[in-house]
C-alpha cells in the first residue's frame, strides 16, 4: 500500500457538499481516508474574477498505480460536473494528486509531486496541517519549510460554515 496526498478544491455549487462528496467518492474509488485537513477558503488563484475556492488535503492509503489513481480522480471530476473549458477557470470540483510516497513521476498528463505545490499556499497549508513533516522527494524540505518558504502572497483562511 502506498500513501497519497490529494488536494481538493472547487468553487461553483455547494462547495461544501462537492469536497464532502469527492472524499466520499475517493473512498469508494481509490483507497482508505488516512488524514482529513480542514477546510480553507482562498481567493481565486490564475484568474480572479471568479468565486473564492474551498481546498481540502487528504492522504489516502492506496494500492493504486499513480497512473490508476490519476484515472480515477479524473473520473470522479467528470462524475461531479467538472468542465474543462479554461484553464485556471471556475470548476465543481478540481483533484490534483499533491504527492505519491516519495515517487517523482514526469509524465506529459502526470507530474508528482505537483509541479506547483511549493509555489502555492492554498495546497501548501492544508498539506501542512496533515503532512507537514513529509519530505518533499525533490526539495528535500518538509511541507511546513515549504510553507515557510513560499512566497504566494494569496490569502487563505481556515473554513467555517457557521456564521454568527
Amino acid at each position: 500500500m502506498k500513501l497519497a496526498s490529494i488536494l481538493l478544491g472547487g468553487n461553483l455549487g455547494n462547495r461544501v457538499e462537492n469536497l464532502t462528496l469527492a472524499i466520499q467518492l475517493i473512498k469508494e474509488n481509490c483507497g482508505k481516508i488516512i488524514h482529513t485537513s480542514a477546510m480553507y477558503e482562498t481567493a481565486a488563484w490564475g484568474i480572479a474574477n471568479q468565486p473564492d475556492f474551498l481546498n481540502q488535503a487528504i492522504t489516502i492509503e492506496t494500492s493504486l498505480s499513480p497512473e490508476k489513481l490519476l484515472q480515477q480522480l479524473l473520473s470522479i471530476e467528470n462524475k461531479m460536473g467538472r468542465k474543462r473549458s479554461v484553464k485556471y477557470g471556475a470548476r465543481t470540483i478540481d483533484l490534483d494528486i499533491l504527492l505519491f510516497d516519495d515517487a517523482i513521476i514526469n509524465l506529459p498528463n502526470l507530474q508528482i509531486p505537483h509541479p506547483a505545490l511549493t509555489q502555492r499556499r492554498f495546497a501548501l497549508i492544508p498539506l501542512t496541517e496533515i503532512a507537514g513533516s513529509t519530505i518533499h522527494p525533490i526539495e528535500k524540505k518538509t511541507i511546513q519549510q515549504l510553507l515557510l518558504d513560499c512566497k504566494d502572497e494569496l490569502n487563505v483562511k481556515k473554513y467555517s460554515a457557521i456564521t454568527y
